[in-house]
């Protein structure tokens, strides 16, 4: 696929359609993903839901839960949930402008990564549009801590994510990544990375109610100091892999992408949107510019 022109917008040229089970409600939906107009950003669309409105723009502000994945909630009600890791591929793919309708509660976790999210846009294609790309500048740190648990955002001449994770078991321990966070990278050293879990802890959430479409087909399991998955892992530090991997997802929240460093050390889904919104709630830490030809203009 040829590199992303960032100066401008981005849509797909045609419908990418696909079908699979969510993580937790276990339940099967179809998704398709649509173009949109310039300065629309994404929006998902229940296509289930008909009496009231089933459209959920993406905002910081929509979050409403993120504990265990995110979720996101209309002014009416309507949410869904598991979106992180197609934002995460518009993010790194540059699709500004989108709709995705879906036809249940959860998105599909599909293989617990990126990179089925990745080939259904690839199919489809992608279309620069007649407006140039808005970026979120960092001009102050923000930073927000929970624990030993932290999530920060520093100002930086390009997109870099860094990611730390620490597990008492030698199967993950200290892992750690540092990268620019482009293309190029996202398919090479984080798309293909997959959710991961204890084996203890998902007969808890089953019983909870949740983790109802789990396997070994969509994500990495951990007994003691075991793998479950019979083909192991994909790549050396998978597990770190992932988080940056939701990380990226989560952030894309914000709609545009970001010229800044991000930082997280044990973060997750609640601690990237409390962090989100700490930097929706801090404007003299951020400005809009706007990615022309030759310079950036200040909006």
């Amino acid at each position: 696929m040829p590199p992303v022109n960032d100066q401008f917008e981005r849509t797909i040229v045609a419908p990418a359609i696909c079908a699979g089970v969510g993580v937790h409600t276990g339940r099967r939906v179809r998704l398709a993903i649509r173009p949109a107009a310039p300065g629309a950003g994404i929006t998902f669309v229940r296509t289930d839901v008909r009496d009231r409105d089933n459209r959920i723009p993406v905002s910081g502000e929509a979050v409403v839960d993120a504990r265990l994945n995110t979720m996101i909630e209309n002014a009416a009600g309507v949410r869904l949930s598991t979106i992180e890791h197609l934002m995460a591929a518009f993010a790194a793919l540059g699709v500004s402008n989108a709709v995705v309708e879906v036809d249940g509660p959860e998105l599909p976790i599909l293989d617990g990564s990126a990179l089925p999210f990745v080939q259904l846009l690839d199919r489809a294609g992608f279309r620069g549009q007649d407006a140039f790309q808005r970026v979120i500048e960092i001009l102050e740190p923000i930073r927000v801590e929970e624990g030993d648990k932290s999530a920060a955002l520093l100002p930086c001449d390009r997109y870099e994510m860094r990611f730390e994770i620490d597990f008492p078991t030698p199967v993950i321990g200290n892992q750690v990544v540092d990268f620019v966070v482009d293309e190029r990278t996202f398919r090479h050293e984080i798309m293909a990375a997959r959710t991961f879990g204890f084996a203890h802890e998902v007969e808890a959430l089953r019983q909870a109610g949740l983790a109802r479409g789990g396997s070994l087909e969509n994500a990495v399991v951990i007994d003691g100091d075991v793998i479950l998955n019979p083909g192991g892992l994909r790549m050396e530090r998978e597990f770190v892999r992932h988080k940056a991997l939701d990380a990226i997802g989560d952030l894309y929240v914000l709609g545009a992408p970001l010229l800044g460093r991000y930082e997280g050390v044990k973060a997750g889904h609640a601690l990237n949107n409390q962090l989100v919104r700490a930097l929706l709630a801090n404007p003299q830490a951020w400005r809009i510019v706007t990615r022309a030809p030759e310079l950036a203009l200040a909006c």
